[in-house]
């Protein structure tokens, strides 16, 4: 008499005799590792590509990643229902690519009532119908390959088949991480997806698969033909010459504008704060500088015109580095008195030995147009922390000076004021630029040996707590958690429940 499965297990493959271990093939063990490798790297790739082509997912950073923790949940809740997923789980795939595609979303403007932009310059779907959208349909997605995987978890004994699981997991993360790290458009995403949904199936497709597959890759293919976008580790970079001026190239990430590569004329025109902690500093004092956040090289550029003999240019996007040797008309990088370094700015002071008579932290931000909203961990927060700006000040010389600037909110002037006058103990030199949509252009500059010098206008603002490491989220004003966070969340769980189904389907 056979033995019995419980409720939750699905018999997928015969046994021996009761009590036996589950037959197990080689090719059971490949198509589990198969299935995670594909569900890891289906979820990062949407995590990802979603972002870069929808500016409101910047604000709920973790959206995507709870529609797939959702979804796989769901998989494997269903592992037992007669109706299998995973045939529909290309057609899901494809739909939500389409509809990204065809309803992106771009942020154009910092203010005013046409801040956003869709395709061709429509106006974009409201947030509260795309991101349902999005959310649904990467739930479908992700439920369908997890169920998929759930049931192909029956094969084998729990402890086989979790370690089959994680050996698939780990090398769906390597290798998406790898696409990413070699800057490979969604193309290469799309067709190793597309390639692993055919081996799963057999080459067995319907006819409504196989379109469903060709059409994946045929979006994507479009999209990563673009002529002005090119897909960095971190993001999609579009780089665009406007017409008609000379020297200027205007630089988006994810759909979100980050910089302005500017000839230095120019910059002294219409961006003069970029000039103004050189009055506090002189040439003979400028023999070795850091910029960090050097980005397409405004920064460097200005800083060799000044007199700065050299000059350790540091920013983490090898991308916006390439644009800058490409279009700088300063020439910044392509001088002598430059070294380059493709890394993350704290991590660079942390392993650095050299000592700095400058260190500038040059507008270091990961796409703070919108942070003041949605507060995400970006890739500059650890910069902007006590701990941080602590590893700066132990990089001074003596007599060395430490500047930020960007644009800011209000309170975030107030809070690194704060942090610079209790990590150097003297308050900081705040010269304020032009104000942009709430935020002001303001330059902090303090002295490492005491009062900086030639400053009319010290901080005499309100105290506001600086971050930590422990909780570093500086675009929060308060402790908290954003309404929105809370509005998305309650939508969540108050979505449709979910049948739990018995393998009869019951």
């Amino acid at each position: 008499m056979a033995a019995t499965t419980p409720a939750t297990t699905v018999e997928l493959e015969p046994r021996a005799e009761a009590g036996a271990h589950v037959f197990t093939s080689e090719l059971s063990r490949w198509r589990l590792v198969t299935l995670s490798t594909l569900m890891l790297f289906v979820e990062l790739a949407l995590i990802r590509w979603t972002a870069a082509n929808n500016v409101h997912l910047a604000n709920i950073t973790n959206f995507v990643l709870l529609a797939s923790f959702l979804g796989i949940g769901v998989g494997f809740l269903l592992a037992g229902w007669r109706q299998s997923l995973f045939p529909a789980a290309p057609v899901s795939l494809a739909l939500l690519v389409a509809f990204a595609l065809v309803f992106p979303v771009k942020l154009v403007a910092l203010h005013g009532p046409h801040e956003f932009q869709g395709i061709r310059g429509h106006g974009p779907l409201s947030p509260w119908i795309c991101l349902p959208v999005i959310f649904v349909l990467a739930v479908l997605v992700m439920a369908g390959i997890a169920q998929a995987t759930a049931r192909t978890f029956a094969h084998f004994e729990p402890l086989d088949a979790y370690r089959l699981d994680i050996i698939g997991s780990v090398a769906g993360i390597a290798l998406f991480s790898g696409l990413s790290f070699v800057g490979l458009p969604p193309i290469a995403w799309g067709a190793l997806v597309a390639v692993a949904f055919m081996v799963l199936f057999g080459f067995r497709l319907r006819w409504w698969q196989w379109g469903a597959v060709a059409a994946v890759v045929a979006m994507l293919l479009l999209e990563s033909l673009s002529s002005v976008d090119t897909w960095s580790p971190y993001y999609k970079i579009t780089a665009i010459q406007p017409a008609g001026s000379r020297g200027v190239l205007t630089v988006s990430a994810n759909n979100i504008p980050h910089q302005t590569l500017y000839p230095i004329p120019t910059l002294h025109r219409i961006e003069s704060f970029y000039f103004f902690l050189y009055r506090h500093v002189t040439p003979a004092a400028l023999s070795n500088v850091l910029v960090i956040g050097a980005g397409t090289g405004n920064d460097v550029g200005v800083a060799l015109a000044e007199g700065a003999r050299h000059v350790d240019a540091v920013e983490i996007d090898p991308v916006l580095v390439r644009l800058g040797k490409e279009h700088n008309p300063e020439h910044a990088y392509q001088s002598p008195r430059v070294t380059i370094h493709i890394d993350d700015g704290r991590a660079f002071l942390q392993n650095a030995d050299q000592r700095y008579s400058l260190i500038l932290y040059a507008l270091p931000d990961s796409l703070t147009a919108l942070s003041g909203q949605s507060a995400p961990v970006g890739l500059e927060n650890f910069l902007l922390t006590t701990q941080g700006i602590q590893v700066a000040r132990d990089h001074l010389a003596p007599g060395g000076t430490f500047v930020m600037y960007n644009y800011y909110q209000p309170f975030l002037i107030d809070r690194y004021a704060t942090a610079l006058d209790q990590v150097f103990g003297s308050r900081p030199c705040v010269e304020l630029g032009n104000t942009l949509a709430g935020r002001q252009q303001a330059v902090l500059t303090v002295a490492s040996s005491g009062t900086t010098p030639r400053c009319s206008t010290f901080w005499n603002g309100h105290q506001v707590a600086p971050v930590s490491d422990d909780r570093p989220f500086p675009y929060l004003p308060t402790p908290s958690i954003p309404n929105l966070y809370l509005e998305v969340m309650g939508l969540i769980l108050r979505g449709p429940s979910w049948p739990c189904v018995s393998p009869e389907g019951r």
